[in-house]
């Protein structure tokens, strides 16, 4: 039998891949939409997600982490399942709250991390547990205007500010390396936001990790992850489509979101859960112990 899954939120990044992922996931049927501004045809839609329960199984958030703790709740406590665009939250705090509820309930929690369902993502993961690494280098840059134009919550408490994007590549590494602890944080916060537009972290596993994040590049986005091994050089790059080894390279389409949505229902049939918080868990660190540095205004619309 398909579940019957609703999407709360209908923005860009619901358009653009969610809709999309699930129409092609065997096993899944969108039955209802909830949101404040948008309606689809085909389904039953309705303004809060409350209203939205009797129509569903299980329930996809793709609305802000800032505010999402209350629908989150509302989903678990009416025994649906619940599935996460990144972040997960807001805070670590509520996601403890969040899973312990799913337990009550018996129901499947999961927090999704897109980019570890990137095409390369697996390829490097085999090549790098086949030589020891020595040293790791992520650069995570793009265009804030380009990506996330008026979106104000990001630069808000508990929106990530550079993170947003620099999650995604935090996440790819938790993924293929164990053990990743933050040492040390540079945050470049502008002087009218209240997160970062910049970050520099210097993290560790056994071997130095750094990692440079910044929303002020123009021209073209740089999305890699470079590995120094004693194999050689290897990079992940395109956000981790693209795998680059000696004597290796592998790249693909474009189907993280599938592979979520497969994930998810796959989870919801075995009756487990998956929420890893790793990548979350250093953002918080970096937030918690972070050297904060002035940086200039920035205005969507210069």
């Amino acid at each position: 039998m398909s579940l019957r899954i609703g999407l709360v939120g209908l923005g860009t990044i619901a358009r653009a891949q969610h809709l999309p992922a699930i129409a092609a996931t065997d096993g899944l049927t969108l039955t209802a939409i909830a949101s404040r501004n948008a309606t689809l045809e085909g389904v039953a839609n309705h303004r809060d997600v409350t209203q939205m329960l009797g129509d569903v199984d299980a329930v996809s958030l793709c609305t802000p982490p800032q505010g999402r703790f209350d629908q989150a709740m509302a989903v678990l406590r009416a025994g649906r399942h619940l599935m996460l665009e990144k972040p997960p939250g807001a805070t670590l705090s509520e996601m403890a709250v969040l899973e312990a509820e799913a337990a009550r309930q018996g129901v499947t929690i999961h927090a999704t991390w897109h980019s570890r369902e990137a095409a390369a993502v697996d390829a490097a993961r085999d090549w790098l547990a086949t030589t020891r690494i020595r040293a790791v280098r992520i650069d995570w840059c793009e265009d804030v205007r380009k990506w996330h134009p008026g979106q104000e919550w990001i630069w808000q408490p508990g929106g990530l500010g550079v993170f947003d994007p620099g999650i995604n590549a935090l996440s790819i590494l938790t993924a293929l390396i164990p053990g990743v602890r933050l040492v040390g944080a540079d945050l470049h916060i502008p002087a009218n936001r209240q997160t970062p537009i910049a970050a520099d972290l210097s993290l560790d596993a056994g071997h130095p990790i750094a990692a440079h994040f910044d929303w002020r590049v123009t021209g073209g986005e740089t999305w890699q992850i470079a590995f120094d091994t004693d194999a050689g050089a290897a990079t992940l790059s395109e956000g981790g489509a693209r795998f680059t080894a000696p004597g290796l390279e592998t790249a693909g389409e474009n189907r993280e979101y599938a592979r979520l949505y497969a994930r998810f229902r796959d989870l919801v049939a075995a009756g487990d859960s998956d929420l890893d918080l790793a990548p979350l868990r250093l953002v918080a660190d970096a937030f918690l112990t972070g050297r904060q540095h002035a940086a200039p205004a920035f205005e969507d619309n210069p």
